[in-house]
């Protein structure tokens, strides 16, 4: 039975939600191939919005067609899939109650050269509509903008709990404050995704971290504290621990496409260090269906011991 006293122990760390966000936080939790196990494996498609069609189906036209995606989570057996309003709505009929569905409400697109900061281009009354179980919101720790995405999330999570809707946050670093290599930095990532914590995340979606530390007084910190970080599965251990000592499910993406046996590698450190699981986009949609239904399924049993 897949509501095991793991999903019971998860579901106590979030004592302020109504039952109507636990239950869709339970069945996210209970769903597909690590149904029980407390690790999840989502299938997220908001690349075409975010770096356009060419870039994100070129390699993979099958994935042109937003009823491409919901068969793959079903197949492969994922625990949930995140993607727009456009891709939602094009499938929200024809697999409803398939597979529980998080609605990104918020996208930029990769066209204009300015501060990070998306769109709101969904509502929480859209995610009710389309039965979806979340909705899903990018926050860019480091932008000049920050405080503008920061109050639209805190309005977006008010209405999404007050409905009985679970919150998933992508918490990427982003800025003109920022290097390039600071936007993986390990006190960065744990920075931002400990602020994601903070405002309610349910659901928290990090970039696996390197060991660099880009701030003068975090490196000071770290040294001090002596804090393990040389390993990728050290530094998922400490991302985990900055989100209240673990008590809130901490994912992490699976970035640009990759070989196989890389990808692989980086999941079993994720699942060493105590990582929640994985959203795995690009490097599932890019090959030809059946190659990524088996790459899903590797990374599902990793994760599944």
């Amino acid at each position: 039975m897949s509501f095991t006293p793991r999903v019971k122990e998860i579901l106590s760390w979030y004592q302020s939600e109504t039952p109507g966000t636990r239950a869709q936080l339970a069945r996210l939790l209970t769903t597909g191939t690590l149904a029980g196990t407390g690790k999840m494996v989502i299938l997220p498609v908001d690349q075409g919005f975010e770096h356009g069609p060419a870039r994100s189906f070129g390699p993979n036209f099958e994935g042109h067609n937003p009823h491409y995606h919901y068969q793959l989570a079903i197949d492969a057996g994922c625990n949930a899939y995140a993607a727009p309003l456009g891709f939602i709505e094009a499938g929200a009929a024809e697999f409803a109650g398939q597979i529980p569905l998080i609605l990104k409400v918020n996208n930029s697109d990769s066209l204009a050269d300015v501060e990070p900061c998306s769109a709101i281009t969904a509502s929480v009354d859209d995610a009710l509509r389309l039965g979806c179980g979340a909705i899903g919101y990018t926050i860019y720790p480091g932008s000049g903008d920050r405080n503008a995405i920061f109050e639209d999330l805190r309005e977006i999570t008010i209405e999404a709990k007050e409905k009985g809707l679970a919150v998933v946050v992508w918490s990427y670093p982003r800025g003109s404050g920022l290097s390039k290599e600071g936007e993986t930095a390990i006190d960065v990532v744990s920075y931002a995704a400990h602020i994601a914590a903070q405002l309610g995340a349910h659901i928290i979606k990090i970039k696996p971290p390197t060991a660099h530390l880009e701030q003068a007084a975090a490196k000071k910190a770290f040294e001090s504290a002596n804090i393990p970080i040389d390993t990728l599965a050290q530094r998922v251990s400490y991302c985990t621990q900055a989100c209240f000592g673990g008590r809130r499910i901490v994912i992490f993406s699976g970035g640009a496409a990759k070989g196989t046996d890389a990808l692989l590698e980086e999941i079993a450190q994720i699942n060493e260090g105590g990582g929640f699981g994985s959203i795995v986009g690009r490097n599932s949609f890019q090959r030809p269906h059946d190659e990524g239904v088996d790459l899903l399924k590797k990374v599902m049993a990793i994760y599944g011991g």
